[in-house]
């Protein structure tokens, strides 16, 4: 009977333990990821920006989503430099999270008048944290 009972549990644990390794990964802590994302941003490591999103990517009001990694790789520029210098705004800002949903938070950043209008936005996925989307909330 003991042997039994030892054997039930060893397998429960073994099965606990296998579906466990085979569960997805836990998230990104937000801080490790805003780490990563705010350096590659500021060293202009397009592949490494490109990995840490999530495409599409929602751009402002009228101006067509980035469907792919080539895609964000050709409009780089557009994304952190047109309507906000992002290397500056990174360097001193960090994340809100958004009180609704925490799964979400975002990064406002100044346009060329000073005015926090324009939001860098992020959201936990199954691979962990990810840039979603950029928006301009003056368009």
């Amino acid at each position: 009977m003991r042997r039994k009972h030892t054997l039930f549990w060893a397998l429960v644990l073994a099965m606990a333990l296998g579906s466990i390794g085979q569960a997805t990964p836990p998230p990104d802590d937000l801080q490790t990821f805003w780490q990563k994302f705010k350096t590659a941003v500021i060293n202009g490591d397009k592949e490494t920006v490109a990995a840490l999103s999530r495409f599409p990517i929602g751009m402002s009001y009228g101006i067509r989503s980035i469907k792919t990694k080539p895609d964000l790789i050709r409009r780089y520029r557009e994304v952190f430099s047109a309507q906000t210098n992002a290397v500056k705004c990174f360097g001193r800002k960090g994340p809100e999270k958004d009180e609704s949903d925490p799964k979400k938070f975002s990064v406002a950043c100044p346009d060329q008048g000073g005015n926090e209008v324009v939001i860098f936005e992020f959201e936990l996925t199954r691979a962990g944290w990810r840039f979603v989307a950029l928006d301009n909330i003056n368009e």
